[in-house]
């Protein structure tokens, strides 16, 4: 709902407009030039080609990348099932670290391609959808310190202070996994919660509550269907919500994986996953804020737990 209310009321996407390319019509590819048709014909995922028997070209790649990825293991020996697997596995991971590198001169391509024929206004859409997201973000911040000062025994700058440590881990890691230890313990030792509350909260929360994942993915959606002009009715954007909720569920210990699972929320609604790219300049830093968020979300959580009675550790043995 705080997702949904900063992105309908400031609308980033709206700052700009951004002309979506008209769809090539199936007699027209022959009147492409060969540089198109060879992009066309780039795959966009490993086995898409091979059930596409007009995609020759796409399985082309296909067995290039990995007959060129298997040349550095080549002199590995296969004696069982197990090596081959293992071998499998290394030439996979070959290829995608290919794509990885590629990543940041495709992120470039596209931006250029977006100034070049759009002017600057996008990056001012862009520097709107930072804003609304931040935000959004500080409001949800604020929903929790509300819920803890009137729903447990905590107070919120007293638990600022003892959790500080954790949100600054989940800041500069990335990542809600990586981040439970320290969570965990500051819970405990510095804020003085029950191990029962600080593990439920901090440690299986943190893979199934990502509400600042939800939160940025919703607004991501909304920004995009703003900057191309598609409107999303009401109806829509609920989708929107529960889709990103879904794909929020299980990223938390993956640095930017909310792009990944964005794909889910965008085809949801039939936007196009694409401009997805665009959201590479600037998710690097947000992802980082929302992963914040996701912390203090666990948090808020345990806190919650705890109730509005402190309970000692041995007190609550006792009883």
């Amino acid at each position: 709902m705080i997702g949904l209310a900063v992105a309908n009321i400031v609308r980033p996407g709206s700052w700009a407009e951004l002309k979506r390319p008209a769809p090539v019509a199936k007699n027209e590819s022959t009147q492409a030039s060969p540089a198109e048709l060879l992009a066309q014909n780039v795959p966009k995922s490993i086995l898409g080609p091979l059930g596409d028997k007009q995609n020759i070209i796409g399985v082309i790649f296909i067995a290039v990348a990995f007959g060129v990825a298997l040349r550095g293991v080549k002199a590995k020996p296969i004696s069982n099932v197990q090596d081959i697997v293992e071998l499998a596995y290394a030439v996979l991971l070959t290829v995608l670290h290919w794509l990885i590198q590629l990543v940041p001169i495709g992120v470039f391509a596209i931006v250029a391609k977006v100034i070049g024929t759009e002017g600057f206004g996008p990056l001012k859409a862009m520097g709107a959808f930072i804003f609304s997201v931040l935000l959004a973000l500080v409001l949800q911040a604020t929903w929790y310190l509300v819920r803890i000062r009137f729903g447990s025994w905590v107070r919120p700058l007293q638990l600022l202070r003892g959790v500080r440590d954790a949100l600054v881990m989940a800041f500069s890691t990335d990542s809600s996994t990586a981040t439970m230890p320290v969570t965990y313990a500051c819970l405990t030792d510095k804020v003085g919660l029950r191990q029962q509350s600080a593990s439920m909260g901090a440690l299986v929360g943190s893979n199934f509550n990502n509400d600042g994942t939800a939160l940025y993915e919703a607004m991501a959606a909304l920004f995009i269907a703003q900057l191309i002009g598609q409107h999303l009715s009401f109806a829509q954007q609920a989708i929107v919500v529960l889709t990103a909720i879904i794909a929020s569920v299980g990223a938390a210990g993956i640095p930017e994986a909310g792009l990944v699972t964005m794909t889910l929320v965008f085809s949801a609604v039939g936007l196009p996953i694409e401009y997805i790219a665009l959201l590479l300049t600037v998710d690097w830093f947000l992802d980082r804020c929302r992963t914040t968020i996701n912390v203090l979300g666990d948090i808020n959580v345990s806190c919650l737990l705890d109730g509005k009675d402190k309970q000692s550790e041995v007190s609550n043995a006792e009883a």
